[in-house]
């Protein structure tokens, strides 16, 4: 994999709006959304329709629709990925609970292994809106959810995409791990 430097020129080419720098980010960056895509993968049931090459392929697809945003480091993009992940995974977790298609059993453990057990696509969309909750009070502390716990982020790689101090990062995790949880553990 390239260098943060080189992966950092490339998006700096591809929001400039260069078609040759689409290709070499999709080639630089490919092995690292197919890992974050396994992480995602992971956390849902085991034969989920949707593989990792789909998983990577649909969410680049998503992100290079994204005009609006001004790509500044891999970090940055590595977390927007994740999100997109996350937004498709949800949107076919949403599409399983309509009636014509019926709700399937999913295994899946939320927010540090906080809340055990074996879940369903209800959990997933009400995840997803204890999140939505979450961001009406603190968008902050939701976009460190989305990026330490979907994204897979470190604490100082967050800190550099949300431009806030490493200690902020913690104290919003930790606060945001403990709403959750009470918003969570009645499922």
């Amino acid at each position: 994999m390239k260098n943060q430097k080189d992966i950092t020129a490339i998006l700096v080419e591809f929001g400039n709006g260069s078609q040759k720098a689409y290709q070499m980010l999709f080639d630089s960056v490919y092995d690292e959304l197919k890992r974050i895509a396994s992480k995602q993968l992971s956390k849902e049931r085991e034969n989920h329709t949707f593989s990792r090459t789909d998983l990577v392929h649909e969410a680049f697809l998503n992100m290079i629709d994204i005009h609006r945003i001004d790509w500044k480091n891999r970090a940055q993009f590595y977390g927007v990925a994740a999100i997109c992940m996350k937004r498709l995974l949800i949107d076919y977790a949403r599409k399983k609970l309509t009636k014509k298609r019926g709700g399937d059993i999913i295994k899946k453990t939320f927010i540090d292994e906080l809340i055990p057990g074996t879940e369903n696509a209800k959990e997933i969309v009400k995840l997803d809106e204890a999140l939505q909750k979450l961001r009406e009070f603190d968008n902050r502390m939701a976009e460190v959810v989305d990026y330490r716990y979907f994204g897979g982020l470190t604490i100082e790689q967050t800190s550099e995409v949300l431009n806030v101090s490493r200690n902020t990062v913690k104290r919003d995790w930790a606060k945001a791990r403990g709403l959750l949880y009470k918003e969570l553990k009645d499922l």
